[in-house]
């Protein structure tokens, strides 16, 4: 199985993405069935999906597997939904603040990930990773890739599977702060994701 893995680059006030540190890490491992292909996308309305849909056009894998960071978070959180809105709360990487205005100007309301979400967040608590199921990935970038992703394989009719992972952010970028903020270590992010590039392998060699 061919898997298409995306992170993100830092963004906002952060030298670090999760993201971009656990595609990183996993690019320099083997992971049985898998060839796996990485690229880290950029924080920016029009780069970062185009150079995602160009990644996919190029690289034709059979999944895709995007991840991005979630400020906040205290799980590895599988989204299920993307929704047609951008709503930025911050300025992409380019300074676009961009509010209440559609994706795609004529697309439909919310894509739902094709990938195995339930089992994949099974997988996760069974390895003693923290885990949950999320039914908004937020109005940003992350939203935006899922939503562009789901709907060019919509539009043209295509079978490959893709969905979303929100990481929880790094200790380092919560160390020193005034209030206490939840993180994760790289080596669990690392395990977590690896389950669940497992999962997906065992699924699409028994959906295919």
């Amino acid at each position: 199985m061919k898997l298409l893995l995306t992170g993100f680059e830092p963004f906002g006030n952060s030298p670090l993405n999760p993201s971009e540190e656990v595609v990183h890490q996993l690019a320099q491992q083997e992971i049985e069935g898998v060839e796996l292909l990485t690229v880290i996308l950029p924080v920016e309305r029009f780069t970062g999906p185009d150079t995602l849909i160009r990644t996919y056009i190029s690289a034709q894998p059979d999944v895709v597997l995007s991840l991005g960071e979630a400020g906040g978070i205290t799980a590895v959180t599988i989204e299920r939904v993307a929704i047609n809105l951008l709503d930025f709360s911050i300025s992409d990487n380019g300074g676009h603040l961009v509010t209440d205005k559609p994706i795609i100007a004529d697309g439909p309301p919310a894509y739902f990930a094709t990938l195995p979400t339930r089992p994949m967040v099974n997988a996760l608590t069974e390895a003693g990773i923290p885990a949950q199921l999320s039914y908004s990935a937020g109005t940003f970038l992350c939203n935006q890739v899922m939503y562009e992703m789901l709907h060019y394989i919509h539009k043209h009719q295509l079978k490959t599977p893709a969905g979303f992972v929100h990481l929880p952010q790094l200790p380092q970028q919560t160390a020193g702060k005034n209030y206490p903020l939840p993180s994760m270590s790289l080596p669990l992010m690392v395990a977590g994701i690896t389950a669940v590039i497992h999962t997906i392998t065992h699924w699409y060699t028994t959906h295919s």
